[in-house]
């Protein structure tokens, strides 16, 4: 059996100025696949250290589009502000778009949300699962940049569980509510309802 370290490759690592604070970013990249994946990291920590981490994934229309459609692109925005006032963290940015179906295919469900399907629905309409992520990279990831215990942004119990059950001690969840517009309120809720993430119900409203 390939072990996950043969599976997942650190590729290099350099200087990453943002507008946000200057971080370290370190790629990765899937042996079989060829999918590459990075981790951003900001300042320094201890083995032992808690360390706030977030798990991103890829959203090319809310993270580089501007799109309201989705919560992506704040998120993103808030954990890196969020690290950098910490003083510390890592983001691991996966390139798992539209929950792992694919830009196209993303498209293809957004056409079917317009039509009136909610998230989950277009997704299974394409003969996709809801959410077909993984995080194996993760454990890699993070061994990598030697963190053993996080303070993990997050909404979504999955991603809980799967740093859990990759024996990363997730000390503590941290949600990030942020983002939430017009336009993306009734996805929200639909991840709230059918998919379990934990936003705050006054958050969402009515």
């Amino acid at each position: 059996m390939t072990s996950k370290s043969q599976q997942y490759r650190f590729v290099s690592a350099a200087k990453l100025p943002t507008r946000k604070g200057e971080f370290t970013i370190h790629g990765f990249v899937e042996e079989n696949s060829g999918v590459e994946h990075v981790a951003l990291s900001y300042g320094t920590w201890q083995p032992d250290d808690v360390v706030p981490i977030r798990i991103h994934s890829e959203c090319l229309t809310g993270d580089a589009l501007f799109s309201t459609r989705c919560d992506c692109g704040f998120q993103l925005e808030r954990a890196m502000e969020n690290i950098v006032e910490n003083g510390c963290g890592v983001l691991l940015y996966l390139r798992q778009e539209g929950r792992g179906i694919g830009l196209i295919n993303k498209i293809r469900a957004y056409h079917l949300q317009d039509q009136g399907m909610d998230t989950v629905e277009a997704n299974e309409h394409l003969g996709f699962d809801a959410d077909m992520r993984t995080y194996e990279m993760c454990k890699v990831m993070l061994d990598k940049l030697n963190v053993k215990n996080v303070e993990l942004m997050t909404n979504n119990p999955r991603k809980t569980a799967a740093l859990k059950d990759l024996d990363i001690n997730v000390v503590a969840r941290k949600p990030i509510d942020h983002g939430i517009t017009k336009d993306n309120k009734h996805y929200i809720k639909t991840k709230t309802e059918k998919l379990g993430h934990a936003f705050d119900p006054h958050i969402l409203g009515d």
